[in-house]
C-alpha cells in the first residue's frame, strides 16, 4: 500500500481521524465480531513483523498517524525492537481499553527509547465476549480452526505515530470538526434528500 494506504477508498477531501470511541465502538466491534465495516480501510498487520517506521507502506495513514488491526498480544516485539506499555490503561468509554506504548530498540535487557508511541485499544472482556457469542454460528469448529472465544480472535485496533508531532488530545476547534465517519454518514443523508443540479 502506498503512503495513504487505504484512503483510495474515502472520497476525495476526506480524512480519516476517527475519536478513540469510534476506533472501538465502529472498527473493532466490527472486526472482533466478523461483521463487514463500511468503509473497510483499517488493514490487518502482524505487529512482530514491523517496526514502526516501516508502518509507511503497510498501515493506514490518517494525518500524522498510523492504523492497523492486530492480534491482542502480550509479545510486542519486533525486528528490531519491542514496545513497553507505559501508564495505566484507561477506559473508552464502556466499550473498551487504552493502553499507551512506546517502542525501544534493541532488546528488553538494554533497549533504548524512541519517540514513537502507539495506543492500542481492545474491547472489554464482556465486549469481547458478547461479539464471540454472537459469531458462534459463523465459527463453526472444523479441522484446524480454532473457536470464537479462543486467543486467536482477539483483536485491537492500533494508532501509531512519531511523538515529535503532536500527540496531545485534539483542541477544542478540532473536537467540534466532524469526523470522517461522520461526514460520511451525513453525506449518504444529503445525497438521498437532495437531487443534483443539472
Amino acid at each position: 500500500m502506498g503512503e495513504d494506504a487505504g484512503a483510495g477508498n474515502l472520497p476525495p477531501g476526506f480524512r480519516f481521524f476517527p475519536s478513540d470511541e469510534e476506533l472501538v465502538r465502529h472498527f473493532l466491534r466490527r472486526k472482533a465480531s466478523m461483521l463487514p465495516c463500511h468503509p473497510d480501510i483499517i488493514p490487518t498487520l502482524d505487529l512482530l513483523h514491523f517496526d514502526p517506521w516501516d508502518l509507511h507502506c503497510k498501515a493506514l495513514k490518517g494525518g500524522k498517524y498510523w492504523y492497523f488491526f492486530s492480534h491482542r498480544t502480550e509479545n510486542r516485539a519486533t525486528p528490531n525492537g519491542y514496545w513497553k506499555q507505559v501508564g495505566v490503561d484507561e477506559f473508552v468509554k464502556d466499550v473498551g481499553m487504552k493502553k499507551t506504548l512506546v517502542f525501544y530498540v534493541g532488546d528488553a535487557s538494554g533497549g533504548m527509547k524512541t519517540n514513537w508511541i502507539m495506543h492500542e485499544y481492545c474491547l472489554l472482556d464482556s465486549e469481547a465476549s458478547s461479539s464471540s457469542r454472537s459469531n458462534g454460528r459463523k465459527l463453526s469448529r472444523k479441522k484446524g480452526q480454532a473457536k470464537a472465544g479462543d486467543a486467536n480472535y482477539r483483536w485491537v485496533v492500533c494508532r501509531v505515530c512519531e511523538s515529535g508531532h503532536s500527540v496531545q488530545p485534539c483542541s477544542q476547534d478540532e473536537a467540534m470538526e466532524l469526523s470522517c465517519l461522520d461526514e460520511i454518514f451525513l453525506s449518504f443523508d444529503d445525497y438521498d434528500e437532495v437531487s443534483l443540479p443539472e
